[in-house]
């Protein structure tokens, strides 16, 4: 990893603002643990019996962003990206796809999510997730995702320590 890209959320803010920076600070930290490795270095597995890569997390992600911004606020039907049953699991296939696909892909659902997030009116906003067939706000939503990236950004900690040595940030 070079320089980081990161912008840091802001140590004084309003509540969206500052849940807005966080995921995008998150975002960017899953992006840079990626930075500068082949295909075949972002397939390698934590250890077996994991299928758990650092492809797989991104893949992985993009199927949070669909599950928990468009799947609820926009259409509840829509089919994930790796998997039309719903089997988040399949997205950890990382021979089933090559570091532009995924990132495509992630990438896409990441601008889809900040539109949804920037159109809602507020926190407050009002989804239905399917998956629960309950009614969440937009709130919930943030920092679900949140949470997300922050147990996932850890797994990729380590395996890009796996992958080359690379520690830190």
């Amino acid at each position: 990893m070079t320089t980081d890209p990161r912008t840091g959320p802001p140590h004084l803010g309003g509540e969206r603002e500052t849940l807005r920076a966080f995921l995008d600070y998150h975002r960017a930290t899953l992006a840079m643990k990626c930075e500068d490795l082949t295909d075949d270095e972002l397939r390698q597995r934590s250890m077996p019996p994991s299928a758990l890569s650092l492809l797989g997390l991104v893949r992985h992600m993009a199927e949070v962003e669909r599950a928990w911004f468009r799947r609820v606020f926009e259409d509840h039907d829509v089919p994930l990206v790796w998997s039309h049953e719903t089997d988040f699991q399949a997205a950890y296939d990382a021979n089933a796809s090559t570091r532009a696909e995924a990132f495509a892909a992630w990438e896409a659902e990441v601008e889809h999510s900040r539109r949804i997030e920037r159109a809602a009116a507020s926190l407050d906003a009002v989804g239905h997730q399917p998956r629960w067939g309950e009614d969440v706000s937009l709130r919930m939503v943030m920092v679900h995702v949140l949470l997300e990236y922050g147990r996932h950004n850890g797994h990729a900690d380590l395996l890009r320590e796996g992958v080359d040595g690379v520690v830190g940030a």
